[in-house]
């Protein structure tokens, strides 16, 4: 039987690869995105629709969600991929930006998630994974609020894992480092104006840094695609997944020299330190 997977944030990168990896593989795929038009996909050799979806807005998450069952049947899989980056200082960021990262990044995991756990519940079965970031795990300057949403879905996608297991169902979370998508374009939104003011120093510098690390060391969209679907079938209890030389480089450090080496190492890097 063609298993079915239902992927938020599809209209490029990481989401749109994972529409291609997903129906490569002979999957019913649920490509969902707020305006469907925008698809940055074709079909594969699987079977792939378009849904509208605004993960901010549970009716249209319920809706999506029902009319993703209705053409594939049960959703086996969710991507809870949709988000993106607030970048900037926090002093600087409005009310307004600060409610609107959560609400897509963190309260938008909680509505899919809603939305699918009745079927799966009563099938006993399904796995659910999230996306976070590296940022999710050690956070990087002038991203706190990003950070925050991420160590978020961290934080949820573990605890869940727990309540959801005695009832067949999987979460797992995926933490990538730098991914070469347009994540610093229209999906990075800013806490500032202009140049920043008393922070434009660190954000020159901080800016600069990430777009070195994204040409030399990011992972490519098909690459966190590949990760996605990896973790959507291999079967096992594991949860986290970090993913990315830079990623484990990181990881790897926090657990050879500790927490404060590895905080002072990376004011050391952005050219923050004192």
């Amino acid at each position: 039987m063609t298993r079915t997977v239902l992927i938020t944030g599809c209209s490029s990168g990481i989401g749109a690869a994972a529409v291609r990896r997903f129906a490569d593989a002979g999957w019913n795929v649920a490509a969902t995105l707020r305006t469907p038009s925008a698809a940055d996909f074709a079909q594969g050799s699987g079977q792939v629709e378009a849904f509208a979806l605004d993960v901010t807005d549970q009716a249209s998450v319920d809706n999506a969600v029902a009319k993703a069952v209705a053409r594939f049947g049960p959703i086996d899989v969710v991507i809870n991929n949709a988000g993106y980056g607030l970048f900037g200082p926090f002093e600087s960021a409005s009310r307004e930006a600060i409610s609107r990262q959560f609400q897509t990044n963190v309260e938008g995991v909680f509505a899919v998630t809603r939305a699918v756990l009745p079927g799966m519940r009563d099938r006993a079965s399904g796995v659910i994974v999230n996306v976070a970031s590296l940022t999710g795990l050690v956070a990087m300057p002038l991203y706190s609020l990003y950070a925050a949403s991420k160590y978020a879905v961290v934080g949820f996608s573990e605890a869940l894992s727990h309540e959801l297991a005695p009832l067949g169902i999987r979460v797992k979370v995926v933490a990538p480092g730098s991914v070469s998508t347009d994540f610093s374009g229209r999906s990075l939104a800013r806490t500032f104006e202009g140049d920043g003011g008393a922070y434009a120093g660190s954000i020159a510098k901080v800016m600069g840094a990430f777009a070195a690390n994204r040409a030399s060391n990011g992972s490519t969209p098909e690459q966190l695609a590949e990760a996605l679907y990896g973790a959507a079938t291999d079967g096992s209890a594991q949860v986290r997944y970090v993913i990315g030389d830079d990623a484990l480089a990181v990881m790897q450090a926090r657990q050879e020299i500790g927490e404060e080496a590895l905080l002072a190492g990376i004011r050391q890097r952005f050219g923050l330190g004192s």
